[in-house]
């Protein structure tokens, strides 16, 4: 009889596009440091509570460069450092307009509790950045880091020199802060075109992830795709979808706090969902008992349904099956208020149950690989395919991304190649920027579309402004230009244009 029910790995995709300096509210630096604080932090309190019990492969974590840069960068840090003292501001301010109502009192002193806490974390632990703190949770192996591209482009619409520049560039980057390059990654969106896993060969990727369906469903075992030893894992929708789908799922139960409803005089989340149909005003305060009440039943029911499925699974192949649930790791505490407890108490209560908790390498390790596959172009996006980021709503933005791309090789060839050249490192920093695959995404869906298209479009006219004055000899104009460029978007201090040149 196996010692174990099967194989369960977590998965958690941690991305945001740059922010810094462009903009803040309601799209802007909020959004990181609101992640920062309700996401990040946790995430990390929770992993290192794991790392100091001995626990090994917990989690595999995703962590794009553009998002590492950002919370490496001491711009983001002193600003996200000024936002939590606001947050115990506003706390503070809460607490006496609330006054009158015990749950929204108790409320606003807990905000504060968390607001000084996330201080504290930030001015300690912090206070060099993330590199510092996932390097560590790296070497004690409490976790398996995921890579990716630069900017987290969509690879499939990416020219290939520009693909393969973007993804050695995201992996030297990773290794840079880390000390150790990845050996697998988080495909941006999980997109996918036919023969991608060539370029990932090269580039010394073994693993990526793929959208289920990618697989047909057969996501009980990771894939050597194609001809390549490079190997595929699906997400279980089966099991993901339990938790967040794009209709339904745990965080939107009447008990947990409402993402969406705002107290806007103090800039905090005063109430619970209540119920999808009631509009904000008439909502119910939230209230934390009753939410930890229905948080302990779905850790219940999120380990029973892993474990029905794997015992499923393995009835139907014979053998020890795995499966892989993937999240953005913003889910977590942004989204979903209760969600960091949700986590921790998966991630005890599976083990319990007989599961092998894992990360991607260590299900490797398992055995839990199946035979050779083909996959078709494919995302986790609508439809699993690349309407998101390719369809008619985005057209212009396609249509002008490819174009962007011929200007930036043509850029490329023109560089000197016995020197860097601080001017065309920073157009081809601009262009990565532009190429963010968050643009057409917020577009389609119609989220600060009109931020998405300026970010785009802001990106593309500060590259063609620079490779314009590279045309034409004035480079002292350039130099000025790309100085004042680099103080808003200096993401990658590495980049290096000349990687960019026809070998």
């Amino acid at each position: 009889m196996s010692e174990y029910e099967g194989t369960f790995c977590l998965v958690v995709h941690s991305h945001l596009p740059w922010l810094a300096h462009h903009g803040s509210w309601p799209v802007g630096e909020e959004w990181l440091y609101q992640a920062w604080a309700h996401s990040y932090l946790p995430m990390v309190d929770l992993l290192r509570r794991f790392a100091d019990e001995g626990r090994r492969d917990v989690l595999t974590l995703g962590m794009t460069p553009v998002l590492a840069a950002q919370l490496d960068d001491p711009y983001s840090i002193a600003a996200c450092h000024d936002w939590l003292g606001h947050w115990q501001l506003r706390a503070q301010h809460a607490a006496t307009l609330w006054r009158g109502d015990p749950l929204l009192r108790e409320l606003a002193a807990a905000e504060h509790r968390t607001a000084i806490n996330a201080t504290e974390e930030l001015e300690t632990r912090w206070r060099h950045g993330s590199s510092p703190i996932l390097r560590s949770l790296v070497d004690s192996e409490t976790i398996e880091l995921l890579g990716g591209p630069l900017a987290h482009p969509f690879q499939p619409l990416l020219e290939p020199a520009v693909r393969e520049f973007a993804l050695r560039g995201g992996l030297a980057d990773t290794e840079l802060r880390i000390g150790h390059r990845p050996a697998g990654i988080w495909a941006p969106e999980c997109g996918y075109a036919p023969g991608m896993e060539g370029d990932y060969a090269a580039a010394g990727v073994h693993r990526f992830l793929v959208d289920g369906p990618s697989l047909r469903g057969d996501t009980a075992a990771a894939h050597p795709v194609g001809e390549s030893d490079v190997v595929c894992f699906g997400r279980d929708l089966e099991v993901t979808y339990r938790v967040w789908s794009p209709k339904a799922g745990y965080p939107g139960h009447a008990a947990y706090r409402d993402f969406h409803t705002w107290a806007h005089e103090v800039g905090l989340k005063p109430s619970r969902v209540t119920g999808k149909q009631i509009e904000p005003p008439d909502k119910a305060p939230y209230d934390p008992a009753l939410a930890a009440d229905v948080l302990g039943l779905h850790v219940k029911d999120f380990v029973d349904t892993v474990v029905t499925r794997l015992r499923d699974l393995k009835s139907r192949h014979g053998r020890e099956s795995l499966v892989v649930a993937a999240y953005d790791t913003e889910l977590f505490g942004h989204w979903w208020h209760e969600g960091p407890a949700w986590l921790e108490g998966v991630l005890r209560a599976l083990p319990e149950a007989g599961v092998r908790v894992t990360t991607l390498r260590g299900a490797l390790e398992a055995g839990h690989l199946g035979a050779p596959i083909d996959l078709p172009a494919s995302s986790w996006g609508s439809g699993k395919d690349w309407r998101v980021w390719d369809g008619e709503q985005v057209a212009d933005m396609v249509t002008a991304n490819t174009a962007l791309q011929h200007r930036l090789l043509d850029l490329a060839e023109s560089v000197d190649s016995t020197a860097r050249d601080t001017v065309a490192d920073q157009a081809v920093a601009e262009a990565m920027l532009a190429l963010s695959s968050d643009w057409a995404f917020m577009v389609t869906k119609d989220s600060a579309a009109d931020y998405a298209r300026r970010r785009a479009r802001v990106h593309t006219e500060r590259f063609d402004a620079l490779a314009t004055l590279l045309r034409d000899g004035d480079r002292a104009r350039a130099h000025q230009l790309a100085s004042t460029f680099r103080g808003d978007d200096n993401p990658f201090g590495h980049l290096d244009a000349r990687a960019l040149k026809k070998r």
